[in-house]
C-alpha cells in the first residue's frame, strides 16, 4: 500500500532499489548485512510509483554498549539501526521518529540511541529537536559517527525535548471534539478498526508529531503544556452513545486567535503543514464571519489502546450525562483524566504526575 508506513520482512524488500544507494555508500557490506536480516522486519513506506520513500529498522540491545566512547550504560536500549527517507516536505522523518519512540514505549524500553554521520545535519537536528543529545562517538573504518541518545525517564523542562512523555502537574486537562473525517487524517495511529487505511495519505499533517486544529469554539483558556484528550464525534447515522470515542492525548504547544495573524497568507503559512485543510479551505476559515477562529498547535503523544465511547465515559469515568452538556470542548477534573488514562490503557509510563 502506498503512503502507509507498514511492517515488511527484509526478504520482501528489494535492496537493489536506488533508495539504498546512499546507505550502500556509507556502509561497506550493506548488502550482506541486509540479506542477513531476511526474517527480521522493518517499517517501510512506498510511494504511488511503488518505490521506497522510507525505511526504518530498530532493534533491542542489552547494555552496556561498548563499541562507542564513552560506553552507554547498562540496561535495555532501543537502537535505531537504520533510518532513511526520501525527503519531499511531508514530515516523514518525524513519523519515523515517532514510530521508533512508540516501539520503545510499547516494549518498556526507556533508553534509545542512534548513530549518525555528522554530515547528515538535517537528521541530527531532527533528532535533537525531540530530546536526543550527543553522548558518545563511534569510530570505525567508515569514519566517526555521532551517538545520539534519549532517556525517556529523564525529563527536561520542555514539552518537545520530553516527547512523547507528558508532565501532568500544574497543567489543565480538557476534552476536545473532532469530526471523524478530520480525525482519521490527523491521527493515523488512533484510527478505528472499521476505518480504511487507504484514506491516510503521505502528507505532512498525517506524518507529523505536530498537529494543528482549527475551530470556532472559544478555546482561549488553553495554554502551553495543557493536555487535550481528543474525542472523535459519532459516525454518521449512528448513536453518539456508542460511536463517539476518546482516542488519544495531545499536548498544547501554542494557541493563536485569528487577530494574531497579520493576514490570510500569514495564517495559511502557519497552519498548512500541520492541519488537514487545503490552502483554499484555510483561506475560507480565515475569512469566516464567526466570532472566533482559534488555532491550536499541539503534539500527538499517546494513542489509546482501548477507545472509550461516550457510554463508558459517562458510566465508568463519570463525565456529565445531562443532555444539555456540550461535548465540543470542556475541562476535565484530575480524577476524570486519570480514569480516562487507566481505562483507555494509555501507556501510563508516558504520564508523569
Amino acid at each position: 500500500m502506498e503512503g502507509i508506513v507498514q511492517l515488511r520482512k527484509f526478504s520482501q524488500i528489494d535492496n537493489k532499489e536506488s533508495f539504498f544507494d546512499s546507505l550502500r555508500a556509507d556502509y561497506d557490506g550493506f548488502d550482506t548485512w541486509f540479506r542477513s536480516k531476511s526474517e527480521q522486519t522493518a517499517h517501510v513506506m512506498y510511494n504511488e510509483s511503488g518505490k521506497l520513500d522510507a525505511f526504518l529498522y530498530v532493534k533491542k540491545e542489552e547494555g552496556p554498549i561498548l563499541d562507542v566512547v564513552p560506553a552507554l550504560e547498562s540496561g535495555d536500549w532501543l537502537k535505531i539501526g537504520t533510518m532513511k527517507i526520501n525527503p519531499h516536505g511531508t514530515r516523514l522523518g518525524e513519523r519515523l521518529i515517532k514510530k521508533s519512540l512508540d516501539y520503545a514505549v510499547v516494549n518498556g524500553i526507556n533508553q534509545v540511541y542512534v548513530t549518525v554521520f555528522p554530515k547528515h545535519l538535517a537528521l541530527v537536528s531532527l533528532f535533537k529537536r525531540y530530546g536526543f543529545i550527543e553522548q558518545s562517538r563511534k569510530q570505525s573504518e567508515r569514519g566517526e559517527e555521532l551517538v545520539l541518545t534519549k532517556q525517556l525517564d529523564r525529563l527536561q523542562n520542555d514539552i518537545l525535548l520530553n516527547y512523547p512523555v507528558i508532565r501532568t502537574r500544574h497543567v489543565d486537562k480538557y476534552m476536545l471534539s473532532i469530526y471523524p473525517e478530520f480525525h482519521t487524517r490527523l491521527f493515523p495511529d488512533s484510527i478505528l478498526n472499521n476505518e480504511s487505511y487507504d484514506i491516510i495519505e503521505d502528507v505532512s499533517h498525517t506524518n507529523s508529531i505536530h498537529k494543528v486544529y482549527i475551530c470556532s469554539m472559544d478555546v482561549s483558556a488553553l495554554k502551553r503544556g495543557d493536555i487535550i484528550v481528543m474525542y472523535r464525534t459519532k459516525t454518521p447515522n449512528t448513536s453518539a452513545f456508542y460511536t463517539s470515542v476518546a482516542t488519544s492525548i495531545c499536548v498544547v504547544e501554542e494557541i493563536k486567535s485569528r487577530k494574531e495573524f497579520t493576514n490570510a497568507a500569514d495564517f495559511i503559512k502557519y497552519c498548512k503543514d500541520y492541519s488537514v485543510f487545503s490552502e483554499e479551505e484555510l483561506q475560507n476559515a480565515y475569512f469566516e464571519q464567526k466570532k472566533h477562529v482559534f488555532v491550536i498547535k499541539m503534539t500527538y503523544n499517546v494513542a489509546f489502546r482501548k477507545k472509550l465511547n461516550r457510554k463508558r465515559l459517562i458510566e465508568e469515568v463519570g463525565l456529565d450525562a445531562s443532555p444539555s452538556t456540550y461535548w465540543g470542548f470542556f475541562k476535565l477534573s484530575e480524577h476524570e483524566f486519570e480514569q480516562i488514562i487507566i481505562k483507555g490503557e494509555g501507556y501510563e509510563s508516558l504520564i508523569v504526575h
